[in-house]
């Protein structure tokens, strides 16, 4: 007669080896469709995550300094001169700046073209309307060697939404404003995306942003508690057949969202959803 012990060994070992090659087979299954969307989507954020983490990028912002006409001082760096339309900067002496991989010790400057590193700091000259400043980055700065990450939505399929289009023609001039008080930046609007949430009909107006994408500045009902209380950005392809996608997990946080030293333009009126977006980057730290 069998023991016990003997019937429980021939019942659990050969289920044993059912059950081991049905795992095996399971782990050498190609990834669903669904799991193949959310590699696409990972792999965009880490794309993105790298560009933050650059030496030159958001998080190594550290000065934005609006010039005035004639001479501006850089602490130990030097000096930049505004005459008009015309910018010179000269060094001081004993510090090496470099442009372009040559040493510079004085000549023009090229607004939004030219970038002088002085060791781990590096800085160019934006133009804002009518305004000059200069934009500094160092690559030792507390809030690059602190970043971690951002937070994001649960990546949801849902979110990605194939919308309507309707051309404007010809596109339609707008004026956006921006972070900077009193500043307005000319965009033109090529056209609106119509799409639903919840039920809800939503329009969304992008700017034209070359000739092979199209980008949102939009706000809805999740600034200020989940998400930058500014709004968000997010970029799509250009539409085809009447059609647009616009995916809402690559909603991210503007520059300003990450530094006081950025320029960002504001949510036109237009692009205020009163829907809930659910999808993409939440608020980074205390911005």
């Amino acid at each position: 007669m069998k023991s016990a012990h003997s019937v429980s060994f021939f019942i659990v070992f050969p289920l044993t080896l059912l059950i081991i090659p049905m795992l095996c087979a399971l782990a050498q299954q190609k990834p669903s469709e669904p799991g193949s969307y959310e590699a696409e989507i990972q792999a965009w954020h880490d794309k993105r995550l790298a560009g933050l983490k650059q030496p030159v990028g958001w998080l190594s912002l550290v000065a934005l300094d609006w010039l005035k006409e004639g001479k501006n001082t850089l602490e130990s760096i030097g000096t930049v001169t505004v005459e008009k339309e015309t910018l010179t900067f000269a060094v001081l002496p004993g510090v090496k700046a470099m442009i372009r991989g040559s040493v510079f010790s004085s000549g023009v400057l090229r607004a939004g073209a030219d970038r002088i590193e002085v060791g781990t700091r590096v800085f160019t000259i934006i133009k804002r309307g009518e305004r000059f400043a200069v934009r500094m980055w160092d690559s030792n700065a507390e809030t690059l060697k602190k970043f971690t990450g951002i937070e994001r939505f649960p990546v949801l399929k849902q979110w990605k939404v194939e919308a309507r289009w309707e051309a404007y023609i010809p596109p339609k001039p707008i004026k956006v404003a921006s972070v900077i008080p009193g500043y307005m930046e000319d965009y033109l609007v090529p056209g609106v995306a119509i799409f639903s949430i919840g039920g809800k009909e939503c329009r969304l107006e992008p700017v034209e942003s070359g000739p092979t994408t199209l980008f949102y500045i939009f706000a809805d009902a999740t600034n200020g508690k989940e998400t930058y209380g500014a709004g968000r950005f997010l970029y799509s392809d250009p539409p085809k057949d009447g059609r647009v996608v616009i995916d809402f997990n690559k909603a991210h946080n503007p520059p300003c969202a990450f530094t006081d030293y950025a320029t960002c333009p504001l949510p036109p009126e237009s692009n205020h959803l009163s829907v809930r977006i659910e999808a993409g980057e939440k608020k980074f730290g205390e911005h």
